[in-house]
């Protein structure tokens, strides 16, 4: 295990002709989208608009009411996605090992403990496999969920929010380890900061209006995690911020 988790075979994602409703409200309407593999995506938007909702389809946990999602094989996501959350979610009751072997034993098969220990040594944690969630600190909890989140070995991963509760320094630091250990994996990280999002993105992208459409995809320079405080990225910030800025007070 070295310090990024290989894919065997990347994945891409397609969106076409997506429409999803909400409460009998169309959230959006006949939009596409694509996730480059290997490649992090950002989404902004403002809250309501639709982008849990969003990521809850392309997980397979509700069924749009038209378009298709896919690979960009041509074949269904089932099987092939992982989910990282706001909230950790661990099992108070299991320890950090337990946490993050969670999804072999719930699909009734036996966990790979030498290759969890791998992970929780990935993302720092080496000395709390035994720790109960109560024993660990908030980030040490999302650590132990992006530990999970790469045990499940999906090429695809969706993140909602997955740092918004922890403290600038912890969401700093476990930004940049997220962005290294998920190379090779097309994500799709759902955020309400454009900080981050110009930081951990390939791409961002702005979800606007009623019924949401996407904006066009900007493409920050470099590779990320980038350095938040350079010129360029400021003034990206400032626009991404004038695009959010505009759909709140519209």
């Amino acid at each position: 295990m070295q310090d990024r988790v290989a894919v065997a075979t990347p994945l891409g994602v397609r969106l076409r002709a997506l429409t999803l409703s909400y409460g009998g409200a169309a959230l959006i309407r006949e939009v596409d989208l694509d996730l480059a593999p290997g490649r992090i995506t950002c989404l902004l938007g403002p809250s309501g608009i639709g982008k849990s909702t969003l990521l809850k389809a392309i997980a397979g946990l509700l069924t749009p009411d038209a378009g298709r999602i896919e690979g960009d094989d041509g074949r269904p996501l089932a099987g092939r996605v992982a989910w990282m959350g706001q909230d950790a979610g661990l099992l108070p009751w299991s320890d950090a090992l337990g946490n993050v072997t969670l999804g072999s034993r719930l699909r009734g098969e036996p966990p790979d403990r030498e290759r969890a220990q791998a992970l929780l040594r990935l993302v720092g944690l080496a000395e709390a496999a035994a720790m109960l969630p109560a024993k660990l600190s908030g980030g040490m909890r999302q650590r132990v969920a992006l530990a999970r989140t790469l045990y499940e070995d999906k090429p695809v991963v969706l993140m909602d929010e997955p740092f918004a509760a922890l403290d600038a320094l912890t969401r700093h630091r476990l930004q940049a380890e997220a962005a290294r250990l998920l190379a090779g994996r097309a994500v799709l990280l759902v955020t309400h900061d454009p900080a981050e999002a110009l930081r951990l993105g390939h791409a961002v992208v702005v979800m606007r209006g009623a019924p949401a459409e996407f904006s066009q995809q900007l493409t920050p320079p470099g590779d990320p995690p980038r350095d938040p405080t350079e010129p360029a990225m400021a003034a990206l910030q400032r626009r991404l911020l004038a695009e959010l800025g505009a759909e709140v007070t519209a």
